[in-house]
């Protein structure tokens, strides 16, 4: 399926110390037990960096069909051994990680990040100011300021280790009214200025001023605004360049992308609406057949009443619900399901005119119309050109992604943009996945459709042999989220508290960790700092004999963050990715600011690194190694 012609359809288709192990090719993998009290539990969060104690278990063998399986050598990871943590840091580099994580926990100081930063430039002059920032929160979490400059850490450490997601964090720093304006003229069409109200556009799928500025209360994801096309091709040519780094740096990095970069999101808001309504209107179908509550896989409509069902609601005459429901796969067991229902739209060039929807509030009052109905009264040519100049651009990624031999990560973005955002990342999956897997899109835990989005995708992948990647989050927009449900009145999307998002995380994890150990074509990147959901993986993966070898399970974290989990695992074996922020000093400001601001949370609520920077520091002092310098 070509971008040009995507169908946009409302229903689409070792180091000594931490290893002991003998020298022979073993299959190896870690179970974990926490030593921490009830009460550092209790104030572990999704951002704590709180080090996970490991203890030696027997390791699994490589096949778990072998008749007697050869008993092989344990391992032995200790997050404790803080020599083996720290083996790619110098004394300066946990020295200046012990002050950022310091200043992390003034509140003064964070809240007024930006004014005080732009203070030291006007001070400092920009020559001192770009110094200071570059030995402390530049430093910290940036790795660069081009994809020239960031390839020494990048080597140093994949040394120790520890692989890389590229991401050029360079943000424009707009005001409040600014990106409020912004938003608002790239979110409303033409049909909508000239007649607010008249079209069947749900509000949670409509821009609201006092929601525009999309970066309040998001501390952990960078936003962007749509200026226009051409400065959707400038960050193409950025996405591009930062593909090209990823490549020339490493043999198996990944590169971050958002599609909210990439072209209007008007686009994505009218999509995303009419892919939820056309998935409510199954939904609907399935009531009437005495089926709703089942689980979404195992909602499987007769065929025959379905067609019955659709006639008398005119949806489609006769002769037309004939040709939808005929087809080599479709209709043969009698039954459809979402997936099947999915698939039932031919592709178009037009894509306006896929942008079509049953009138489900007639429907459900018995006064259907008889007809689908668009979603806009008027749909402009210059809207169907960037409609398409968007799908083009995520073609162009996904193609240089695969000839650059790198990976490519869809970040997650708001729920009203997500089912879009989900949607083009799947059919990217299954034009650039047949072979190994290169599109990674991301599941947010904290909405309560995780898991019924997860198992649908993975269900597709199933049947139709290509290889599931995926990235699970916690989730980045939690308050603004609540707020803008909250105060434009519809359902909140996100799960009733922390441990319900836990639960989800792990229950999401678990259904794609089977999927592994089931076929092997499922891929799945850890993307936490939360210590417990590390050990429930490693604890899985010993449990389901999944060898961190195969390259299946990856863990994530941020650069500057939480580097006495990843090393320790990434030296005994395991895929582990930092994602690694590049750009101009002056233009990560922004992405500074949120490290700051995510890190006093962390910080306040966990003692543990900054203990274990002290630990190292006094080791190195009493042994005579205060001037350790890192060997690679």
């Amino acid at each position: 399926m070509s971008y040009a012609k995507f169908a946009v359809a409302p229903v689409v288709r070792t180091t000594t110390g931490i290893i002991r192990a003998s020298q022979r090719v073993r299959c190896r993998s870690t179970t974990v037990a926490s030593r921490r009290s009830p009460e550092e539990r209790e104030q572990q969060q999704d951002g704590g960096c709180g080090v996970v104690e490991a203890e030696p278990v027997e390791v699994i063998s490589q096949s778990r069909s072998s008749a007697n399986p050869d008993p092989l050598e344990k391992i032995h990871i200790d997050f404790d051994n803080t020599r083996e943590a720290y083996r790619s840091k110098n004394s300066l580099e946990l020295l200046r990680s012990l002050l950022v994580f310091k200043l992390c926990t003034v509140d003064l100081l964070v809240d007024k990040n930006k004014e005080l930063m732009e203070l030291s430039k006007k001070l400092l002059g920009q020559w001192m100011f770009e110094k200071l920032m570059k030995m402390t929160f530049y430093g910290q979490f940036v790795a660069g300021e081009d994809h020239h400059a960031i390839k020494p850490l990048i080597r140093k450490n994949q040394a120790f280790g520890v692989g890389a997601v590229l991401d050029y964090s360079v943000e424009e720093d707009l005001t409040q009214e600014e990106a409020e304006k912004k938003e608002m003229d790239s979110c409303i069409s033409e049909a909508e200025k000239e007649s607010p109200g008249s079209d069947h556009r749900e509000k949670k799928y409509k821009a609201h001023r006092q929601f525009g500025d999309r970066r309040g209360g998001v501390i952990s994801a960078r936003t962007y605004f749509y200026a226009d096309e051409a400065k959707c091709d400038i960050q193409m040519e950025t996405f591009l360049n930062c593909i090209k780094a990823s490549g020339g740096a490493s043999s198996d990095g990944f590169s971050a992308i958002k599609l909210t970069a990439l072209g209007r999101p008007q686009f994505l808001l009218q999509f995303s609406e009419v892919l939820v309504k056309w998935r409510r209107f199954f939904n609907f179908l399935a009531a009437q057949q005495g089926k709703s509550e089942m689980t979404v896989l195992e909602q499987k409509l007769e065929l025959e009443q379905l067609k019955e069902n659709m006639t008398e609601l005119g949806i489609g005459a006769k002769d037309d619900l004939e040709n939808w429901f005929t087809g080599e796969k479709l209709g043969l067991s009698g039954t459809i399901d979402l997936l099947d229902w999915n698939s039932l739209i031919d592709d178009t060039t037009k894509i306006s005119n896929l942008l079509m929807v049953p009138n489900l509030q007639e429907e459900f009052h018995n006064a259907c119309t008889g007809h689908l109905e668009p979603l806009l009264n008027k749909f402009t040519a210059e809207e169907e050109r960037q409609m398409k100049r968007m799908l083009q651009r995520v073609d162009v990624l996904a193609k240089h992604a695969v000839e650059n031999g790198v990976r490519l990560m869809v970040d997650a973005e708001q729920t009203y943009f997500q089912p879009a955002i989900s949607r083009l990342t799947l059919e990217m999956q299954r034009k650039f996945n047949r072979e190994k897997p290169i599109i990674f899109n991301t599941y947010q835990c904290y909405l309560k459709e995780a898991y019924d989005n997860v198992t649908l995708d993975v269900e597709l992948s199933r049947r139709e042999g290509w290889y599931f990647g995926a990235k699970l989050v916690r989730g980045a927009y939690m308050y603004q989220e609540r707020a803008r449900a909250c105060e434009i009145g519809y359902e909140d999307p996100i799960n009733p508290d922390y441990e319900a998002t836990n639960r989800m995380y792990h229950k999401c994890l678990e259904y794609v960790l089977e999927e592994i150990e089931h076929s092997r074509k499922a891929n799945v990147m850890v993307a936490t700092h939360n210590e417990d959901t590390v050990k429930f993986t490693l604890e899985k993966m010993n449990d389901m004999g999944l060898c961190p070898t195969e390259n299946k399970v990856y863990f994530g974290q941020l650069l500057g963050m939480c580097d006495q989990i990843s090393f320790p695992l990434g030296q005994a074996g395991f895929p582990v990715y930092k994602y690694v922020p590049y750009g101009p000093v002056n233009e990560v400001i922004p992405y500074l600011s949120r490290r700051a601001q995510e890190n006093r949370g962390v910080m306040k609520g966990s003692q543990r690194e900054r203990s274990l920077l002290w630990k190292e520091l006094r080791r190195r002092l009493v042994e005579g190694q205060i001037f350790y310098t890192p060997q690679y």
